[in-house]
């Protein structure tokens, strides 16, 4: 069947050298996607850009400010842009394709990280039977944070042939079957895929906002840091919130998500018919997230433009959910060892 690969594709891929890689380890696999990992060769470079026209290194001849090795510890500072090769090459065959998306400790860290790949016109795309090496660019934009060889910032979901995305109509009869939200059966928003509105009712934190003059954070060091040094907690207020220009906001969604183990989801990071602001930098669920009693969709939100007021119950995202090529038989959870199953409003995995 079409639809996104599982677990143990990519250990097959891996296997038969679709995906070529120096040294991967059975945890880089997840249910329906596999992490990505960063090379020591690093480069700073000068603005973003793509390769469309040619391969990615051929660009890094003109642009690279200066080239940094990984092997040792260095600090990513804040605002400033670099492209770090992956471990990972692609030599994909019989109409393989994917995207990449930051991995949910990334986008909780406001490490705005996309890839590239040679020749490609758009940013974490990657083409059907791409052959080549993958690059990561990357800005950290609230912290500045020491990254090393081996990290691991993004993720890829690779798709057989086409995507088999669930219609409204397929979805609203599945909740009826099984239930995808905690939402009631004449509650839920279903549109464009199932929406997501903002939990400001909180009694006690409704959201962190990340502090501007934090210490350096290190990426390898996790329930490590002390999160009163990098966050600071805003309570209920009347169950609004301004999102302030140039800050980054954790929240939390009011409903709970639920992603069966016959599927794959992923949050649409942006959608101005929503509002003039980023909703979650992370978009992949694995099968099982939220499995049985549901789990809540942490939410990075930021505005580039201008101040924009939430208010409780807002829609502020949406999931769309495909199909699997085959039922999984590793899901997300406690198996695997997930950071985030059953999670509330939770940083991410580097805080105590």
């Amino acid at each position: 069947m079409k639809g996104s690969l599982v677990y143990q594709d990519y250990i097959n891929l891996i296997n038969k050298k679709f995906i070529i890689t120096e040294d991967y380890k059975n945890t880089q696999i997840q249910p329906s996607s596999i992490d990505l990992s960063l090379s020591e060769e690093c480069y700073e470079v000068k603005h973003s850009f793509l390769s469309y026209n040619s391969k990615v290194r051929n660009k890094l001849n003109d642009l690279a400010v200066k080239k940094i090795n990984l092997n040792k510890e260095f600090i990513f500072r804040k605002n400033k842009t670099y492209i770090v090769r992956l471990n990972e090459s692609l030599n994909l065959q019989n109409n393989l394709f994917g995207h990449c998306n930051p991995k949910s400790s990334t986008g909780r860290l406001d490490i705005f990280c996309r890839s590239l790949v040679d020749y490609a016109e758009e940013y974490e795309k990657i083409p059907k039977n791409y052959k080549g090496e993958i690059f990561l660019e990357i800005t950290s934009r609230s912290f500045d944070i020491i990254f090393r060889k081996n990290n691991y910032l993004n993720q890829l979901r690779l798709i057989d042939s086409e995507h088999n995305f669930l219609t409204d109509r397929q979805l609203i009869n599945l909740n009826k079957i099984q239930k995808i939200s905690n939402q009631t059966k004449k509650n839920i928003k279903i549109d464009n895929g199932l929406k997501l509105s903002v939990d400001l009712s909180s009694s006690k934190t409704i959201a962190y906002v990340a502090k501007k003059d934090a210490p350096i954070l290190n990426f390898s060091k996790i329930n490590f840091h002390k999160r009163n040094d990098y966050w600071n907690t805003i309570t209920n207020n009347n169950k609004k919130l301004i999102i302030e220009k140039n800050k980054f906001y954790i929240l939390k969604s009011k409903e709970k998500v639920i992603i069966p183990s016959n599927l794959a989801g992923e949050m649409i990071p942006y959608d101005t018919g929503i509002g003039d602001f980023r909703a979650h930098y992370a978009g992949f669920f694995d099968p099982g997230f939220g499995l049985s009693n549901g789990s809540y969709a942490v939410l990075e939100v930021k505005t580039n433009e201008v101040p924009f007021l939430l208010e409780d119950g807002q829609t502020i995202a949406r999931i769309k959910y495909e199909k699997l090529n085959k039922n999984s038989n590793v899901v997300y959870g406690k198996q695997i060892k997930s950071n985030y199953q059953n999670q509330g409003l939770k940083l991410s995995k580097h805080f105590k």
